[in-house]
């Protein structure tokens, strides 16, 4: 299962101005170049992220955009929720009792992929901007492939 495109980049880009916007509006424009996301895309998301007041706009020479709340406040499944990207891992509707089926029947497996999809929003419901931004994202994705064998055998014994 992916995250869609339009709340990873809207990801990216809330964290990028988190980092460079702390002394004033950042143009779109900056963030794009950076992030290597198109221009008109991200003014598209923005647009969203706007809406939900996780940024705000100002206008003029010298305006861009700065951030709605800080970003301690600012949890990475706002970001993805705002711009209408609900993470989902069954193919069925979330919390429906009827299934993916043809007959409306659950799969065997629907069970687990909806824990899933909880557990994923539960994960980025506890992660700020602001962590990612300091990097203190807890996980094993920095680790040596060494360090990660040994945390694999010690789950395993």
């Amino acid at each position: 299962m992916r995250l869609s495109t339009k709340g990873r980049y809207a990801v990216m880009a809330m964290v990028d101005l988190a980092s460079t916007g702390r002394e004033g509006p950042v143009a779109l424009a900056d963030i794009a170049r950076r992030q290597e996301i198109s221009l008109s895309y991200l003014e598209q998301l923005f647009a969203k992220l706007r809406r939900a007041g996780l940024v705000r706009s100002v206008r003029g020479p010298g305006g861009g955009y700065m951030l709605g709340r800080a970003a301690v406040q600012t949890r990475i499944s706002d970001i993805v929720l705002a711009v209408d990207e609900p993470i989902r891992a069954t193919r069925c509707t979330a919390g429906s009792a009827s299934g993916c089926h043809a007959d409306r029947s659950r799969c065997i497996t629907h069970d687990l992929w909806e824990e899933l999809g909880n557990q994923i929003h539960l994960f980025l419901s506890s992660v700020t901007v602001a962590d990612v931004v300091e990097r203190r994202v807890l996980g094993t994705s920095g680790l040596s492939d060494e360090m990660r064998e040994r945390l694999r055998r010690e789950a395993v014994d």
